[in-house]
């Protein structure tokens, strides 16, 4: 495709100069949309891993002298309740220093979160398969224990999920947003080609030239050019997901979990200078095809 004779001086075009910026400008940002919809996919579903089939139960601190006498005794009568109702697998009540860990990222060193009053935590696993009342279950801790709370933590990871599948398609979507502003722009660069070049066209009509001969060096032209913008592109993206995936880095461990890009990942953003190539091939041709069925 790259090395095929051209019958057609299409190199000093117009196209040449302003094409593989525009296609390179269309792979970076589809490069960005396509790391944010992995990077997106995977962290839902670690969330979805380390979550499911867990709920959290909080015990208030009893105030006074003998508070956290009481408070023990609280959340071992919670606990106690948990292991006894159906569908619950294991009940573990947190110890005080598991609570300061973690607490330290959100609200500073551990010697001043160790002087809080903290609730106690219950964290509770449950069978996936197993249809639970949540609300009886509710009900019955805070008749054993006042001021226990339950906390079901699929309803704010569906609601999660939900989110990330909304942006998922709303990805999509500017990926294929991108795509046919590529289309159309491939479309104009070829028909101006043809336009500047429409008396070539003529005699190698008249000397026989099929459409598709015609059609074939426009493609392979387009090809090409798409192809290196889309190594442009690629060049610019490659080094702003580094830089982003750095700058979270910094913040991640307690604020946000590890956020990576996976292998798969990289390799359709590898793909994407080829695809951009593939795309421009394919609309050059369908565009001269269209336009010499036109002619008289």
């Amino acid at each position: 495709m790259l090395g095929r004779r051209s019958d057609l001086p299409l190199k000093g075009d117009a196209t040449s100069r302003f094409l593989p910026w525009l296609v390179a400008l269309m792979v970076y940002l589809s490069a960005v949309a396509v790391a944010g919809t992995f990077v997106l996919a995977g962290l839902v579903g670690r969330w979805d891993h380390d979550v499911a089939g867990t709920l959290t139960v909080q015990v208030a601190p009893v105030p006074g002298e003998a508070g956290e006498m009481l408070t023990d005794e609280r959340v071992r009568q919670a606990v106690d309740l948990l292991r006894r109702t159906t569908g619950v697998k294991a009940a573990r009540a947190l110890d005080k220093q598991q609570i300061v860990a973690l607490l330290e990222p959100w609200l500073g060193s551990a010697e001043v979160v160790r002087d809080l009053p903290l609730p106690r935590l219950i964290d509770v696993s449950v069978d996936p398969d197993a249809r639970m009342d949540l609300g009886d279950l509710a009900e019955r801790l805070n008749q054993v224990v006042p001021g226990a709370s339950l906390d079901d933590h699929r309803v704010w990871l569906s609601r999660l999920i939900n989110l990330s599948l909304t942006t998922q398609w709303l990805a999509i979507g500017i990926v294929v947003l991108i795509g046919g502003v590529t289309s159309a722009t491939v479309v104009y660069a070829t028909r101006t080609g043809m336009a500047v070049h429409k008396g070539v066209i003529e005699v190698l009509h008249l000397i026989g030239a099929h459409d598709d001969y015609i059609a074939r060096q426009f493609a392979d032209r387009a090809f090409a050019l798409g192809f290196a913008g889309g190594l442009i592109g690629l060049g610019f993206a490659v080094p702003t997901l580094w830089v982003i995936g750095w700058a979270a880095k910094r913040v991640e461990g307690g604020f946000l979990p590890q956020l990576s890009l996976p292998v798969v990942g990289w390799v359709a953003i590898g793909l994407l200078p080829l695809a951009a190539a593939g795309l421009a091939m394919y609309t050059a041709r369908l565009t001269v095809h269209g336009t010499l069925a036109r002619l008289p």
